[in-house]
């Protein structure tokens, strides 16, 4: 009997010196959750045993029960990093389809090749499909789908509206743009930036999604009779160029020029002033629309795009004030295919994507599940888990609600394993083995005193 007490005890010694080295050995594994091992004392049971005389039967191991406690957070630089502060598990697939889900607290996802998020064993970070306002269309574990990154959005859009405010400054020196005779070396924005008062540019998205960068520049028209003195009423002129290409303004003005002129102006958008500096005509609301941009019309448009595609300069608050040139609104409404150039997800667990377009997404929301029994989860390696019987069901929810826990992006849950406290137990297990086998060497020795008797 003494035999079997002393040899469990070595067995368990020896299960506690494994246990206490995994844990030492996963000390930098991220996510991963410390285990304890756990006796229990072994008796004979039988109805006619004496309970104040039983010795007992030595010690068996009770459990391999892991410690689900808060790791610490490792910063990094990657915002596809995850850690949970919380009770939650991340929940992962190993499969597009598969229905079989695991469940882990290690963050460390990437993009595939097909822009799924995925953890370095391959398995599919689980999602929640979101509404517009974010908030998610479902909370259940078979409502989850691979949350996907597309690499970019959205079909190319014409612009077909620019809406524009903007001040003109009235102390600008009229410069002879219209008239009866201006000079034709007057008016030259290519090659003489004196020849207008100032200027401003919009990038504009033609049917294929092609940006072109349209110019407006901004006249002060003189006075016929004496070029040195601004217009009565004050009046402005506005041309349009792309590049060195001209884009007449539909039904604009022409500008008067004399002697041979090389580059004519393009037809111009006219614009008259009061005395208070607001803008009399045209009258607001106006809209301004350019001439087709292909072929025939302003030929800025040879790709084989949209060659009908005209744009509506559409005018809000316009002045001419003292102050400087100002530009206070210039939106136009076109987009061409946006490429993917950040990613962030919020402590809601929202995975927002936003692309060179100027478009932001919400992708989807990060699931979360937890259990009743965490311990009771079947270990799978890789610091996963599976759902069992001890551990119960696995309950959804949404990050940053209840006990699931706040996503933190750009971090990473360190292992739980305080190396201090497992050095300690890895010299309390080496003594108590090395008692246990104490004793099974006084046994062996009491055995051979016997067996010398004669």
């Amino acid at each position: 009997m003494s035999f079997n007490n002393a040899l469990s005890g070595v067995n368990a010694a020896q299960k506690d010196l494994n246990v206490t080295a995994n844990n030492i050995a996963n000390v930098n594994t991220m996510g991963f959750k410390e285990s304890r091992a756990e006796f229990a004392d072994v008796y004979a049971n039988s109805i006619f045993v004496n309970g104040k005389t039983q010795v007992g039967n030595g010690v068996a191991t009770g459990a391999v029960a892991q410690q689900f406690h808060q790791g610490a957070l490792q910063f990094t630089s990657n915002a596809l990093d995850l850690a949970i502060q919380g009770n939650g598990f991340f929940v992962t697939s190993d499969g597009l389809t598969n229905l079989d889900r695991t469940y882990t607290r290690a963050g460390a996802f990437k993009l595939n090749e097909n822009s799924y998020m995925v953890n370095n064993q391959g398995a599919y970070l689980q999602g929640y499909e979101v509404n517009v306002d974010g908030t998610p269309k479902a909370v259940s574990i078979n409502a989850t789908k691979p949350i996907q990154i597309p690499d970019r959005a959205g079909e190319p859009t014409k612009t077909t509206k620019i809406e524009a405010s903007f001040n003109l400054k009235s102390d600008s020196t009229p410069l002879a743009a219209g008239g009866s005779a201006a000079d034709p070396s007057f008016f030259d924005p290519i090659n003489n930036p004196k020849s207008y008062a100032s200027s401003t540019s919009v990038t504009i998205y033609d049917s294929l999604g092609s940006p072109h960068v349209i110019t407006q520049y901004f006249v002060k028209e003189a006075d016929p009779a004496d070029v040195t003195k601004p217009a009565s009423p004050t009046a402005w002129r506005m041309y349009m160029y792309e590049g060195n290409k001209p884009i007449d303004v539909a039904g604009g003005v022409a500008t008067t020029m004399s002697g041979t002129v090389t580059n004519v102006p393009p037809l111009a958008a006219r614009f008259t002033f009061g005395a208070d500096g607001k803008m009399i005509t045209p009258t607001t609301p106006a809209a301004i629309k350019t001439i087709p941009l292909g072929t025939p019309g302003a030929g800025i448009i040879n790709n084989g795009a949209d060659g009908t595609q005209q744009v509506d300069i559409q005018l809000g608050t316009v002045t001419q004030y003292s102050s400087p040139f100002e530009v206070n609104k210039l939106t136009q409404d076109g987009s061409t295919v946006g490429r993917l150039t950040k990613v962030e997800i919020t402590p809601d667990g929202i995975v927002s994507a936003t692309y060179s377009n100027a478009t932001t997404l919400k992708v989807a929301m990060v699931a979360m599940a937890k259990f009743a029994n965490s311990q009771g989860l079947t270990q799978v390696g890789d610091t996963s888990w599976r759902q069992s019987l001890l551990s119960g069901d696995a309950l959804p929810g949404t990050p940053n609600s209840g006990t699931f826990g706040t996503v933190k992006s750009s971090a990473l849950e360190q292992s739980n394993v305080d190396l201090t406290s497992e050095l300690v137990d890895l010299i309390t297990a080496q003594r108590n083995f090395q008692a246990n086998s104490r004793s099974l060497e006084v046994n062996s020795s009491l055995q051979q005193t016997i067996l010398q008797i004669r």
